[in-house]
């Protein structure tokens, strides 16, 4: 009788993890997906150790929008994920001129835009801030990193194509600063991205 009682409760338990294993995996599937930021191209928006979940539903039935923070593949290798803001839709007639970028003849204010080079070059980067202007093409999204002093963006490789967002970015659920040992930035954790 306790050995049957015994491996019922296995029986339950197994079947219990099974049933979670696959509801993690249809949610990571097609819900809700983590990223860890490994880079400072959205600073100060995103910092290096900032762990994110992305809404992957978030364009089933819309489409991004100007400002909205995606992860996509990177275009010039799709088994690579990057993220970046939406700056220009298809149709949006996009002119950068210098450290100023202009979305359909406005000149965009943008708080979360940071530039800690005070030069007009960039060895990194080449020449960043160089006059241009462009209109997003049908079925393409033009998108740059918050830290436009050092971000490899659409302005160095072209728009990302529609099939190729993965999602929304939409808030931090965790962060550490693993710079200089393991300090937990608890002021981050639960913060809405945007």
């Amino acid at each position: 009788m306790k050995e049957n009682e015994h491996k019922s409760k296995f029986r339950d338990t197994f079947d219990s993890i099974i049933v979670a294993f696959v509801i993690a995996m249809i949610i990571r599937a097609f819900f809700v997906q983590a990223y860890k930021i490994p880079s400072g191209s959205m600073l100060n928006t995103l910092l290096i150790g900032d762990h994110i979940l992305v809404n992957k539903m978030a364009y089933t039935f819309s489409k991004p929008n100007y400002k909205d923070i995606i992860v996509f593949e990177y275009p010039l290798d799709p088994s690579k994920d990057f993220i970046k803001r939406v700056i220009g839709t298809p149709g949006d007639k996009i002119k950068l001129d210098g450290k100023n970028v202009y979305r359909n003849g406005q000149l965009l204010e943008e708080k979360y835009a940071l530039y800690t080079d005070s030069s007009q070059l960039s060895t990194f980067l080449g020449n960043r801030f160089r006059t241009e202007t462009f209109t997003v093409p049908e079925g393409k999204y033009f998108v740059m990193g918050d830290n436009r002093d050092s971000s490899f963006d659409g302005r160095y490789w072209g728009f990302v194509s529609r099939n190729m967002i993965k999602g929304e970015a939409f808030i931090i659920y965790w962060s550490w600063d693993t710079s200089d040992g393991i300090d937990i930035r608890f002021n981050r954790i639960l913060n809405l991205i945007n």
